[in-house]
């Protein structure tokens, strides 16, 4: 934009509140000025984000970010050229998670066909618990969830899901699902007619698994850590032994997780020997797949999950390895119904079942929110801009720059290797001289 076409937006905006333009009026110039004006906000933000000389932060200490903004709400209402500016301000000062050089947790980039659908989405703003509210949304969940079981190992028709705000919030369908299954009546009376139960994790899952455990008020303390080998996998032996301890000492064990993808060293549990043992003592099976999930799009690397189809249930974050916008994560199941079972509570003010369609794809009866945010339209744009093929060829690309990597490390002096899924430590010069030494002494003894 020209600096007299700037001027001459600046100049329209700052006349304009938010009530003149759509919907409250029928002002489409203004409407459409406001509107491009924040679109080129952000085509300057994604342009700044991919170059490497940019800064990845801004940094600023709490005291200090306060003032440089306005954060306070006002008591009337600000002109929309303040409101770009604004927008402006905090994209200036906000973490660019999608630089080339951004390695922090969790975020992956910006895939931009994804963050597409994300836009679109905003703009559709619809909820997902009705087919009538969401017709094609429910549709397109249930055709990407089709890919996923396929994926898992599970018959389509069979299998059931449901996306999640989160991995933490996936584990609770799962354990809450799992605990329904065995005791339907802990639904209606809470756990004051059955047993006391315990469930089991690894010492390096995710915490959400002992928070699940906290929520459902079977208690953090009853959530077990099994110990994992040098490799950070779960030890399956200790995780029977723990269990026969547990029902030596009255508990009734009920839940057990796998990982696959550990939070700190990306490591994979032994999924085949841990199903033998749930199946041995009757426990549901759970995988958290949240980080690792995606390897199973790559029929060269699908084997670190090898005995996930034999799994009750499967935690997947499409927004970790393959890349989808925050946030994007689904529970899977499968057996089909469960979630209907567990979940539902018959709101006949919204989950009429005289309706003129079929309300078996009404999902809000499944959901333990009731207003559902759209998950799905970012992921089905994506997983359509690239297909199997591509997302094939994406997490074989990522695995050989980890394997790069993992060779780097190796053969660079001063740093450590911990495990081969790349978690590495530096060590200091000094720290190093001194092992340099103590080696050099041990060797002369």
């Amino acid at each position: 934009m020209s600096s007299a076409a700037a001027d001459e937006s600046d100049a329209v905006l700052e006349n304009l509140i938010a009530k003149e333009i759509l919907p409250q009026t029928g002002n489409w110039e203004g409407t459409e000025e406001f509107l491009n004006r924040i679109v080129q906000v952000l085509l300057k933000y994604i342009k700044d984000q991919n170059d490497r000389d940019q800064k990845i932060l801004e940094f600023h200490h709490p005291d200090k970010m306060q003032m440089l903004m306005d954060l306070s709400i006002p008591e009337k209402p600000e002109s929309l050229l303040k409101l770009v500016k604004s927008c402006e301000d905090v994209l200036r000062l906000g973490v660019r998670t999608g630089h080339p050089r951004f390695f922090n947790q969790i975020s992956c980039g910006l895939d931009l066909v994804s963050m597409a659908g994300e836009w679109l989405t905003a703009t559709a703003n619809t909820n997902m618990f009705t087919y009538e509210i969401a017709p094609v949304f429910i549709l397109m969940e249930k055709s990407v969830m089709a890919r996923m079981w396929e994926a898992v190992g599970w018959d389509p028709e069979k299998a059931d899901g449901i996306f999640a705000p989160g991995g933490a919030i996936a584990n609770l369908y799962a354990m809450n699902a799992a605990r329904h299954q065995l005791w339907p009546r802990s639904k209606h009376l809470g756990m004051k007619d059955i047993p006391t139960l315990c469930c089991f994790t690894s010492e390096d899952s995710h915490y959400s698994i002992k928070s699940a455990s906290a929520v459902l008020g079977i208690g953090a303390d009853y959530c077990f850590n099994i110990p994992t080998d040098k490799n950070g996998k779960m030890i399956p032996e200790a995780l029977e032994a723990k269990i026969i301890e547990c029902k030596k000492e009255g508990l009734t064990p009920f839940f057990a997780c796998c990982t696959a993808g550990s939070t700190v060293y990306g490591a994979f549990d032994p999924l085949e020997r841990v199903a033998n043992i749930c199946e041995r003592h009757k426990l549901w099976f759970h995988v958290d797949a949240a980080w690792g999930g995606g390897m199973l799009l790559s029929p060269e690397h699908r084997y670190k999950l090898a005995g996930i189809e034999r799994a009750n249930s499967v935690t997947w974050n499409p927004h970790k390895l393959m890349g989808a916008l925050l946030q994007c994560s689904a529970c899977l199941f499968r057996q089909d119904g469960l979630l209907f079972q567990c979940n539902q509570m018959s709101a006949d003010y919204l989950f009429q079942q005289d309706k003129p369609y079929d309300v078996s794809f009404d999902t809000g009866d499944k959901a333990i929110q009731c207003g559902r945010h759209n998950d799905v339209f970012k992921l089905w744009l994506m997983w359509k801009s690239k297909g199997m093929e591509g997302y094939r060829q994406q997490i074989n690309k990522l695995m050989d720059l980890a394997n790069y990597f993992t060779r780097r490390i190796k053969e660079t002096e001063g740093f450590e290797l911990i495990i081969e899924n790349v978690s590495f430590a530096r060590i200091p010069e000094h720290l190093f001289l001194v092992r340099a030494f103590k080696d050099s002494k041990l060797g002369a003894c």
